[in-house]
């Protein structure tokens, strides 16, 4: 708590700056574009995030930091995204772990399943000092990490059948992001694991060449999946951050006071899509109930961790010591 606090106390002090001893460099300062892109729709969370943070960027640069939305994979998938920041062609985004894991291995750690057991506990994890650490990590591949956003709990649907245990899952193809804990997940639990990028996740499904996904309930309502997904299943077997993430090549030229903007907004901004997010749950559960979905409330969950223990075994020692410090952090 310690240095939650501290980093609470940096941020008050920095926006006391920007108002009051930097005031004349947003006033002198040449106005700066910056390009926040993420790859699905104007009613997911990301975008809600997104337009918070664009809103709460302006007010306190009066202006002078413009912040332009690309949503809808406009610009790319998430891994083209992230290469695009790398490099300087795009500016930042909003980005699911799993993608962001390809670049800092160790970021994964989060992926794994059943690790969280609410989202409370996630984001004390994520808001305090082993979230910051891994964010730190991301200025070794050239990016800045600025806040964790969420995609949130992921549950499982399908257009096959019911889903209540693993066994219910053999044989099943189901898309997942391109990330090997979530392949050996899902292969754990019996399914055909298909790493694919969301966009093509949503063609497959309309051609019945994978027959189901996993995602949080935002996503599968936001993309109406119960047009392609005729059964739901409230897993939460995986808890899946986001972040807000920014090239370094971008970062770099932000005068001081535009970083402190920069770096506040994110994180309000990913605080305000995580109560947005827990407000809207359960009306999107209950509309996709009345668009025909069969949701099953109360899988056999004890059944499911019991089949993914392999993954523990596997990864357990994988991301250095994170996944002990987060099980004794979690107590």
């Amino acid at each position: 708590m310690k240095k939650l606090t501290l980093n609470t106390l940096v941020f008050g002090l920095s926006l006391s700056l920007t108002g009051t001893a930097f005031a004349s460099e947003f006033t002198n300062m040449d106005p700066i574009t910056l390009r926040l892109a993420h790859v699905v729709n104007e009613q997911d969370g990301f975008h809600i995030a997104a337009v918070k943070f664009q809103d709460l960027v302006a007010e306190r640069t009066e202006g002078a930091v413009n912040i332009e939305l690309y949503p809808n994979a406009s610009l790319g998938d998430e891994r083209t995204l992230l290469e695009g920041m790398q490099i300087g062609t795009v500016d930042m985004g909003v980005i699911t772990n799993g993608p962001v894991a390809n670049f800092v291995e160790e970021m994964a750690v989060f992926e794994l399943p059943f690790l969280f057991p609410s989202p409370q506990a996630a984001y004390d994890v994520l808001d305090g000092p082993i979230g910051q650490e891994l964010l730190d990590k991301l200025s070794e591949v050239n990016l800045k990490g600025l806040a964790y956003a969420e995609r949130g709990f992921r549950n499982l649907t399908n257009s096959e059948r019911p889903v209540n245990t693993p066994e219910d899952m053999k044989g099943l193809r189901i898309r997942v992001m391109e990330n090997p804990v979530y392949v050996d997940t899902f292969r754990a639990l019996g399914a055909n694991a298909i790493p694919m990028a969301w966009t093509e996740a949503l063609t497959a499904m309309q051609q019945n060449t994978i027959d189901g996904q996993e995602n949080p309930a935002n996503v599968i309502h936001s993309f109406k999946l119960y047009e392609t997904q005729d059964y739901m299943t409230l897993s939460r077997h995986t808890y899946a951050p986001a972040i807000f993430v920014m090239g370094m090549p971008v970062w770099n030229k932000l005068p001081e006071a535009a970083q402190a903007v920069v770096l506040q907004a994110a994180q309000e901004a990913a605080e305000h899509e995580r109560q947005v997010n827990a407000k809207m749950e359960s009306q999107q559960l209950a509309e996709l109930r009345e668009a025909g979905m069969q949701i099953n409330d109360t899988p056999d969950i004890k059944a499911f961790q019991a089949a993914v223990v392999p993954v523990y075994e596997k990864y357990g020692e994988k991301f250095g010591d994170y996944l002990p410090r987060i099980l004794e952090a979690l107590k």
